[in-house]
């Protein structure tokens, strides 16, 4: 047998177990065909814990999951627990805490799906955005004056660090040169109005990138790269960009891939424990209906096993779900797939 990594596995909220359940049948089936073995430990957080013992995530737990290889997460978020509770005690928590500085999407359409984009095919829809994720608007810095009186002040300050945004950048070029496809980076930012940050992730943009020849390099504003990604999504190969500008285009890279069916996304730490995870949330409505798309878990627990060196594991993985959605699946909402949640995770476990 070859390697065994130590896994935890969150299923989270709402259809995140139903969901984490078939992406560890795929796991298992890959495991089984590639000689490696998983210790799976499987960790109760989430709303209905939250809402049983009024706990989010213990100190205890926070410094257990720091030992393991990965994290492998379902989805955070509950209807009846009001937003930012669970998302900043549990999501935010261990990205900040594990240092996951970098958030990955890939936005790759394949073969069999719908896209929105009137006339775009595979070929072109298929680039990777690099989002800085532990700084930004997202650290929390910032306060409130005077709440709910009509001076009420609220600041939100992004908070942006050479090093934070230098080892972002550095992740991009090696990322895009690691890719090999078109060899482009794109800085996407808002340099005419954001003056300050965009100063310093523009400078240490281009000053990084001499190190790196083979790479091209260009910029664009966050409002100019919305559009060319509905209008010519072609044109991209990498983009790095911070957090906030990371969190709005990743989604509508989501969109136009087709959907949050298929789009999973990866919170790395390069030198310590990386979490994997579907990008479409917890999907309350659809709880136990073995209904939902688990093709985005799937793909997210093929991101893990690239990032932890399974290389022709998770080449494998992708290809079996390539298949699935060429040959048999109808659609990738929920409920209209033409197959159950099992049953599209027994359909990639089968091509393995």
């Amino acid at each position: 047998m070859g390697k065994s990594y130590r896994i935890a596995v969150v299923p989270g909220d709402g259809t995140g177990p139903e969901v984490i359940a078939e992406g560890l049948k795929v796991l298992k089936a890959a495991s089984a065909k590639f000689g490696f073995e998983l210790d799976l430990h499987t960790y109760d957080l989430g709303g209905e814990r939250y809402k049983r013992t009024g706990e989010i995530m213990s100190d205890e737990t926070l410094e257990e999951l720091k030992t393991y290889d990965a994290i492998y997460l379902g989805a955070i978020g509950h209807p009846d627990i009001r937003p930012g509770i669970l998302e900043k005690g549990i999501l935010l928590t261990l990205r900040f805490s594990l240092d996951q500085y970098i958030n990955l999407r890939p936005v790759k359409l394949y073969p069999g799906v719908d896209t929105p984009l009137k006339g775009k095919n595979p070929e072109d829809i298929d680039f990777v955005v690099v989002r800085e994720n532990s700084e930004g608007l997202y650290t929390g810095a910032g306060g409130v004056l005077k709440k709910g009186t009509p001076d009420e002040v609220a600041i939100q300050e992004s908070i942006n660090t050479r090093k934070g945004v230098e080892r972002c950048v550095r992740f991009a070029f090696e990322y895009c040169r690691k890719r090999n496809k078109e060899k482009k980076l794109t800085l996407c930012g808002k340099t005419n109005v954001l003056t300050y940050a965009f100063d310093l992730w523009e400078r240490t943009f281009y000053e990084v990138g001499k190190e790196y020849p083979d790479i091209k390099t260009d910029y664009a504003h966050v409002d100019a790269v919305c559009m060319w990604m509905v209008k010519n999504p072609e044109w991209f190969d990498v983009i790095v960009t911070d957090n906030m500008f990371g969190d709005i285009i990743t989604d509508l890279g989501a969109m136009i891939q087709g959907g949050m069916g298929i789009a999973a996304g990866a919170n790395i730490n390069p030198q310590g424990v990386s979490m994997f995870e579907p990008i479409g949330g917890s999907a309350p409505k659809y709880t136990g209906m073995n209904i939902v798309n688990p093709l985005a878990a799937i793909m997210a627990g093929q991101m893990m096993l690239e990032t932890l060196g399974e290389d022709s594991a998770a080449a494998a993985v992708e290809k079996a779900v390539m298949t699935v959605v060429r040959e048999k699946l109808k659609s990738l909402t929920a409920g209209r797939m033409g197959y159950s949640t099992s049953e599209t995770g027994d359909l990639v476990a089968g091509l393995l």
